[in-house]
């Protein structure tokens, strides 16, 4: 086609029925993840009826929803006890060192998106309470979501940004700290602080201490958008923040970020970077319909809207960088001293 663009698809009645149906085995798949039935039937077999006991759940209801995960090959049946596929074991198995954590998040997501129609009516979600409200059962998977994806594109993340000459970073909103420790991991001499907000950190230290940084990766509370960040910092870091907030939001954002610089310092951001007509790349149009469901303002922005904000803030402009999956870095340059 004229423009690059790969040709529509030819949407048939049957395809299209099949598309709207997706959501069956999605459902399925996420309800086992939220009874943690792959990791209760662990390496050994269960009848639906053991099974049942150990998650308390019905017993008829339990084995329909394990046929239907035999039916999509993500569970095997034999002898009348159901068993892990190898596959199950190794991703949906929360006790494997390659647990697809992102997956118990993406079950809290469900419930937001099932509200797309009313907030496409009203322009605004269903009312949800503010992050540090909603409790353990949905904070600690959304950190573990976040931490599973940041985690595989930190050391990535950590060659693109590039850490020369960089002592300290600030990585806000920095969630489990996963850039964090992969930038300190990296960079010896490096410290880093992740400021957040004050339900989250405990999860953060947990992770910091697990990695055996705690030394040099350090937390400080705050809300990014109320309070004013610490300063002297080589490298303000955003990852994933500013597509929960509004244009408004996000120009003070970046303003406060360009004060916490040294000189000559930079802030980076990453996220989805829209263009012009917010069509592409695709998965930040979907994304933008995920910030309408589950909060206020959220949404995915352009370049120019990024930069805009950055020399707003007395930023120069830097590079633009593709991270992959079709996110960008976008970085804005601090003036150097005097």
């Amino acid at each position: 086609m004229p423009d690059g663009r790969e040709s529509t698809p030819a949407w048939t009645p049957a395809a299209l029925r099949d598309l709207a149906m997706g959501f069956q085995q999605s459902r399925i798949l996420l309800t086992a993840v939220e009874l943690r039935l792959f990791s209760l039937i662990g390496d050994g077999g269960l009848t639906s009826a053991d099974l049942a006991g150990r998650a308390a759940t019905d017993p008829r209801a339990t084995d329909r929803l394990l046929n239907a995960l035999c039916a999509m090959q993500l569970l095997e049946k034999r002898g009348g006890r159901f068993w892990n596929t190898p596959d199950g074991r190794r991703y949906l198995d929360d006790g494997s060192p390659e647990f697809a954590g992102g997956l118990g998040h993406t079950a809290s997501m469900w419930h937001s998106w099932s509200g797309l129609t009313e907030a496409v009516r009203e322009g605004r979600p269903a009312l949800r309470a503010a992050i540090n409200d909603r409790g353990d059962a949905w904070l600690k998977p959304f950190i573990a979501a976040m931490h599973y994806r940041a985690a595989q594109q930190a050391p990535r993340m950590a060659e693109l940004v590039g850490l020369d000459g960089v002592g300290r970073v600030l990585d806000v909103g920095g969630g489990s700290g996963a850039f964090s420790i992969a930038f300190a991991a990296k960079q010896p001499g490096l410290a880093a602080v992740v400021f957040d907000l004050p339900n989250v950190l405990p999860l953060t230290r947990e992770y910091i201490a697990r990695a055996g940084l705690a030394g040099r990766v350090t937390t400080a509370v705050g809300d990014y958008l109320v309070d004013p960040l610490p300063e002297r910092f080589d490298l303000v870091f955003l990852s994933a923040v500013i597509h929960s907030n509004s244009a408004v939001q996000n120009a003070a954002l970046i303003a406060s970020c360009a004060a916490a610089l040294n000189p000559g310092g930079r802030v980076a951001v990453v996220d989805w970077v829209m263009d012009e007509d917010r069509v592409t790349p695709p998965a930040g149009a979907f994304f933008a319909l995920n910030m309408l469901v589950a909060t206020d303002h959220g949404d995915t922005f352009t370049e120019a809207e990024i930069r805009g904000w950055m020399a707003g803030a007395g930023l120069a402009p830097g590079p633009r960088i593709d991270a992959g999956s079709g996110t960008s870095i976008v970085i804005g340059v601090g003036p150097a001293r005097g």
